[in-house]
């Protein structure tokens, strides 16, 4: 899987998580952190790998462990998109804030156009 900082390879691992979270719940596996990198990278998701990615989530100030159950993207999107911006800053070699997140959050709308936009870094104008 090639990772680039995108807006079209972020819609492909929008689509890509919502494809895995379907194919563990056929298969009724737990949809974690640690079970979607070894799915997506094979051999190359170490416990090294895995504990990076894990340790640049962060949501609502609370350190994600690679063993906690993910919501829904379509309901919660925010844990996927610190997952998806931790993946590729990983793979990529760039720092979390390099990571374009316009083009991520652009991104979700494309592919899930009936939910709701995320924005969380607009910036708010003056009164």
């Amino acid at each position: 899987m090639e990772i680039q900082n995108t807006q079209e390879c972020f819609v492909r691992l929008w689509l890509l998580l919502e494809r895995t979270r379907r194919l563990f719940q056929r298969q009724c596996k737990h949809f974690c952190i640690r079970r979607v990198l070894k799915e997506w990278f094979g051999i190359e998701a170490t416990d090294d790998f895995i504990w990076e990615v894990c340790s640049h989530v962060v949501v609502d100030d609370q350190q994600v462990c690679g063993y906690d159950a993910l919501p829904l993207p379509t309901l919660y999107p925010r844990k996927h998109r610190e997952l998806l911006r931790a993946i590729v800053a990983q793979k990529l070699g760039i720092s979390m804030c390099k990571v374009s997140l316009r083009a991520l959050d652009a991104a979700y709308s494309i592919a899930f156009p009936n939910s709701t936009p995320i924005n969380v870094n607009k910036k708010k104008g003056k009164k």
